[in-house]
């Protein structure tokens, strides 16, 4: 056994008869290194949750962004990441200097994975690794303490569409490579057909034939909401303008 369940959870495990569960969960999952697996998981993740608490027990959650590989798996104990100046609040590193305590969620809504992993900080201005990031101020390494995956039921899937401009660049040797391997999103087609253009409730017709475009008339309706005042729909019908019919010559 791990020991990750206080008093506290035990009590609540107790109340709702989990508590065979939540053990036989600790003895298969709940590990204190890293496998091949996870290491590989980690090393593509673009982005994580940090969860810190000051002095107090207050806590504070961040996100956390840049390319895969932002995480560096040192060896099967510890991971580091960067600290770039953000919005200058230093939330997130400022707890970690009075409470090394840290919570880190990796989720891969792609493929609809998630991976936690708890352990304790340290803040360094001058390591080694500030090196190979760019415009980094601070390097976080993480001596883990427990790292278990997560039930994936409740994990909606999304579609990575585009990076963040402001992330700095060449982070890390191995992102280049991951970055390729990522599917991509398909793009949806540009536009309508130039040859043909379908009218709706009428069948496809060639477009500039020898009668030229047909006009036709469209409904639809509106829906304006008013904070405070409810919904309200208005049906509006749009009539393009027909084409005059071409002078004829004298």
């Amino acid at each position: 056994m791990s020991g990750i369940y206080r008093a506290s959870h035990r009590q609540l495990q107790d109340r709702f008869d989990t508590r065979r569960l939540a053990d036989r969960l600790d003895e298969r999952i709940v590990h204190d290194r890293l496998t091949d697996k996870e290491r590989a998981f980690i090393e593509r993740q673009d982005m994580f949750f940090l969860a810190t608490a000051d002095a107090e027990g207050r806590p504070n959650c961040s996100y956390k962004g840049g390319d895969p590989g932002l995480v560096r798996v040192l060896d099967e104990r510890t991971v580091a990441f960067p600290s770039w100046d953000g919005n200058g609040m230093y939330l997130s590193a400022g707890n970690l200097l009075e409470n090394p305590h840290v919570g880190i969620l990796f989720i891969d809504f792609e493929r609809q994975n998630r991976l936690r992993l708890n352990g304790v900080a340290s803040v360094e201005a001058s390591d080694p690794l500030l090196a190979e990031y760019p415009g980094a101020q601070l390097v976080i390494r993480v001596r883990i303490r427990e790292v278990f995956p997560n039930c994936p039921r409740y994990i909606h899937k999304l579609q990575r569409v585009e990076a963040s401009p402001y992330v700095p660049r060449g982070l890390h040797p191995a992102r280049a490579r991951l970055e390729a391997e990522r599917p991509r999103p398909r793009r949806a087609a540009q536009g309508r057909s130039r040859e043909r253009l379908a009218v709706p409730g009428r069948s496809p017709v060639a477009r500039g034939g020898a009668s030229g475009p047909r006009p036709y008339s469209a409904s639809l309706t509106v829906t304006c909401r008013r904070l405070g005042r409810g919904d309200r729909s208005v049906s509006m019908r749009h009539e393009p303008m027909r084409r005059r019919p071409a002078a004829k010559e004298r």
